[in-house]
């Protein structure tokens, strides 16, 4: 292969990456959009096209001949955004980590300086790629010189002479002559009036130079004759301030250009730094590239027996399962992997297709590899059940509940859990995005573990695990349980450290069992209430698609936002609010500030609504019942909400509307599953401000909760300076937004806009509530305070949130680290408490025929037969009041019914 010499023009993948990966920041508020978007672009060019010679061209400082020759030149490019600015010594550091040359030259452009290069590449055998979209490039397209913009398209666009042909209508070396018609508004190069690529195009394919154009500029007709014959002045100068010097004597050695070998660990700590956690994972290396690895395939009882007998004579283990499913309730087991010493594994297969079980296979070959016998399935389990059912041998794993739901729907109660590796990394750092096994034996491990897409595929052409070759699935399954265990001892001591033992050992792990079990038992829908509801809804639609089209002057897609745009902002002529890529934004923000001023808006959000109702619950829902238990079953995760609030998904049953009357209509065909049962729901009482009355000692605060006052109306009496009794609705709703606006650290502009008043007058509400309850501002400036030195807050069970935005240059991430600061606390106290009373309630529960179903914040979902549900009922309000003691006491308003909505 001959040598290929690959120049990057630095500002336009600076600036293109910057536009097109909007808003990426490091934790603590760095700009990193444009130096990840950089690092991409230079890994897909070192790996797809393999250059042999390789730097990267910027502009040098200060004015060139250009600038001499046009003083205009540029002149009306809008400033560099502050955020890119910010990035660009990051990319000289980011490119010197590869390490690929940089050059800058003084007193010429970069693009001279791409042409001149390539140009002399090409002259001595090499072959030039200049990688830029910059359309002046082209010019230089010629025997050896390409232009490569990998940004174009999704898979990049490549120019050779035909190209450029097809794009102008002229070859490379006239590219100049069509510049010189069009212009160029980003370079401010003047041009033609009135004459675009189109034109350009159809003129130079008839007269192919510029001189021959002027030549026979009597053959023009009208307007275009006009334009030409007077711009002829500006057209000579245009075409001179694109033509670029190919000529530059330029004291750059080949030699020195010659691609080195990527520094992997610079890169690695780079990214690392950055926050880039796929390319980091990137560059790490292989477990089973890197180390000694012993990991058995376990396919006789003998061999299941020597791995039983190890896992017991250590007293604790790592289990992973392989299913067919990311769904455990609707998962078939495959396999099941074992470890108990750093680089050891066992994989029992117990279900893999009659093809799968091959030994020694190459992959290339169809017909290679050893056919082996597995064991029985339930053979294997159980001869495992009395060690998986023993509380006194410790089970690790990551994500361990999939595993705990997988094996109870095969008949084994696995008891012991000791430590879930995953719930250990989020309590660590719980503002880590994920927390998967790969990234986290990534993050903690410096090691890259097998993806499952290497095994089964992605996307649609997936398969399933039972189709991977045993062999295969042996090395990924015990990587899966020898990382869970390397994890659990990595993550003992930190956790000690931080003082989270406490936390994970008598609240996190002990939650995961009631978690399991609500999943297993899931919640049943009347299906009849969403059929009724789903056609209420549809006639509710067509009668709004009809108002709709009535105020719009006439029929339209309304899930069009090009058609909408074009309804709002032109037919009707609102003034838009927003731009986006696509032109002025039709977003539920910018409707309703758009409400006021026409009533189309209003109908649009209402049909929104009404749509997405239809579409993520009233549809959606009875298409999840289980066909085998007639129930919905959600997913319960502990790892995903940074305030330590549990979250809810596939479906998401805590976002369901509760304040509209449709929502209520949803929660109405939430019922018992059983014949003759209840349900009865907890709902803790204003927790977050009892929380922060604890918190923050203020006196005030706690009298109120003491004497049982409402403490809306107390803060409305207080702010308005009236009696208790005087306060109205009003008064207590605006009473109600600053109390809460206080526990998120809401400012003055976000009160305002909230309560639609003015910024004054919120500001106002604030200095009047911190006037009447000093303690709470003491509290929250002392926690400020606390969290600037220590680096972050904790909650009453001594979570931990780091706040690196606190030290950020950006002020407003430096104020929303703030706003996290005073939140977190409250809001994660309030967490901690309701999970410490699941763990109780679910202890309590054991020997009733009550389930708990559903947690949505501060609401617990209980199913009791109907002769329970009173004495349930007392038990849980018990539970919930007493699970951690506060300055004030824990209220919980408890109600039964035959239905969510009836409850409340």
């Amino acid at each position: 292969m001959s040598d290929r010499l690959y120049l990057i023009d630095g500002m336009a993948f600076a600036f293109r990456s910057y536009f097109a990966i909007p808003h990426l920041r490091t934790k603590d508020g760095r700009p990193t959009n444009a130096v990840f978007g950089f690092a991409r672009a230079l890994l897909r060019i070192l790996k797809e096209e393999n250059p042999t010679h390789f730097a990267v061209v910027f502009d040098a400082p200060g004015k060139t001949f250009r600038d001499e020759l046009y003083a205009d030149y540029k002149a009306h490019r809008p400033d560099t955004p502050d955020d890119l600015i910010k990035q660009f010594p990051v990319i000289d550091e980011l490119i010197k980590a590869f390490p690929i040359p940089i050059l800058r030259i003084p007193e010429v452009e970069a693009d001279d300086v791409l042409a001149s290069l390539a140009k002399r590449a090409a002259e001595s055998g090499m072959e030039a790629v200049v990688c830029s979209g910059d359309k002046d490039m082209l010019q230089i397209v010629g025997e050896g010189i390409t232009v490569y913009d990998p940004y174009k398209g999704g898979t990049g666009q490549r120019y050779n002479r035909a190209e450029v042909i097809e794009r102008y209508g002229v070859p490379p070396e006239r590219v100049v002559d069509a510049m010189a018609l069009i212009g160029d508004t980003a370079d401010n190069v003047p041009g033609v009036r009135g004459i675009g690529e189109k034109t350009a195009k159809k003129l130079l394919e008839k007269y192919e130079t510029l001189e021959n154009l002027y030549a026979h500029v009597d053959e023009l007709k009208g307007k275009q004759r006009e334009n030409i014959e007077q711009g002829r002045e500006l057209a000579f100068l245009s075409r001179e301030l694109v033509t670029l010097k190919t000529d530059l004597a330029l004291d750059v050695p080949f030699e020195d250009l010659r691609t080195r070998e990527m520094d992997r660990e610079a890169l690695e700590a780079f990214f690392r730094e950055h926050e880039f956690h796929a390319l980091t994972e990137e560059f790490m290396p292989k477990a089973s590239a890197t180390e000694e690895l012993d990991y058995r395939l376990v396919l006789t009882m003998e061999e299941l027996d020597a791995a039983i007998a190890e896992m017991r004579a250590v007293g604790s283990f790592a289990i992973d399962t392989e299913s067919t499913s990311t769904e455990p309730m609707r998962a078939s087991l495959v396999g099941i992997s074992l470890s108990c010493r750093e680089q050891t594994g066992y994989y029992i297969p117990v279900a893999h297709q009659p093809e799968a079980m091959v030994v020694n296979k190459n992959p290339d070959d169809l017909f290679g590899g050893e056919q082996v016998e597995g064991l029985e399935k339930a053979a294997v389990l159980e001869r495992l059940r009395p060690l998986l059912e023993d509380e006194s041998i410790g089970k690790i794993g990551h994500n361990i509940k999939y595993d705990l739901v997988l094996l109870t729907r095969e008949g084994v109660e696995m008891r012991g859990v000791s430590m879930d590796t995953m719930l250990a990394s989020y309590l660590t750092d719980p503002s880590q995005v994920r927390h998967n096994l790969n990234e986290v034996s990534a993050h903690y491990l410096r090691r890259r573990l097998i993806p499952i897409s290497d095994l089964i595929g992605k996307g649609a052409k997936a398969t399933t695990f039972d189709t991977v070759p045993v062999d295969a699935a042996c090395e990924y399954a015990c990587e899966d349980a020898d990382f869970a265990w390397r994890l659990a001892v990595h993550f003992t001591p930190l956790l000690e450290e931080r003082g989270l033992v406490s936390l994970i050992h008598d609240v996190e792990v002990p939650l995961i069992g009631v978690l399991a079990r609500m999943e297993q038992t899931g919640i049943a829908i009347d299906k009849a209430v969403f059929a009724r509801l789903q056609q209420d809804i549809e006639e509710r639609l067509g009668a709004l698609e009809t108002e709709i089209h009535e105020l719009a002057g006439g029929p339209f897609q309304i899930n069009s936002p090009k058609q909408l745009q074009e309804i709002l902002f032109e037919r009707i002529g609102l003034k838009p609010v927003r731009k986006t890529k696509t032109g002025y934004s039709t977003d539920m923000e910018v409707l309703e500030q758009l409400a006021p001023e026409h009533p189309l808006p209003e109908r649009i959000l209402a049909y929104r609504t009404l749509e997405k109702l239809r579409g993520t619950y009233v549809e959606a829902l009875p298409k999840l019942v289980h066909p085998d238990t007639g129930r919905i079953h959600t997913s319960f995760n502990q790892t995903i909400a940074a305030t330590g609030r549990l979250s809810s998904s596939q479906p998401n049953l805590q976002n369901i509307p509760i304040r509209t009357a449709d929502g209520r209509r949803i929660r109405q065909g939430f019922v018992p599953g059983r014949k003759g049962d209840k349900l009865i729901s907890a709902d803790y009482s204003q927790i977050e401000l009892r929380v922060l009355a604890h918190l923050s000692g203020d006196e005030a605060m706690l009298t109120a909760f003491h004497e049982d006052r409402d403490i809306h109306t107390e803060t409305a009496a207080r702010i308005f300076g009236v009696d208790a009794a005087e306060v109205d609705a009003g008064m207590r709703r605006q009473a109600k937004a600053v109390n809460f606006g206080v526990v998120y650290g809401q400012s003055a502009f976000g009160l305002a806009r909230s309560l639609g008043i003015p910024n004054n007058e919120a500001a106002r509400f604030i200095t009047q509530y911190f006037e009447q309850f000093p303690g709470v501002k003491a509290w929250q400036e002392a926690t400020l305070t606390q969290a600037r030195e220590q680096g972050f807050v904790t909650t009453l069970l001594n979570r931990r949130r780091y706040l690196p935005e606190l030290q950020a240059g950006d002020v407003n991430t430096r104020r929303q680290g703030e706003r996290v600061a005073i939140n977190t606390p409250v809001q994660g106290s309030a967490a901690d408490i309701i999970k410490v009373a699941m763990v109780r309630l679910d202890a309590q529960l054991a020997d009733t025929q009550a389930h708990l179903l559903v947690q949505v914040h501060d609401e617990l979902l209980v199913e009791a037969p109907a002769e329970e549900a009173e004495a349930v009922a007392r038990t849980i309000q018990e539970s919930m009041q007493q699970a951690v003691a506060l300055a004030v006491e824990l209220k919980v308003d408890v109600g039964i019914g035959n239905n969510w909505d009836e409850i409340h």
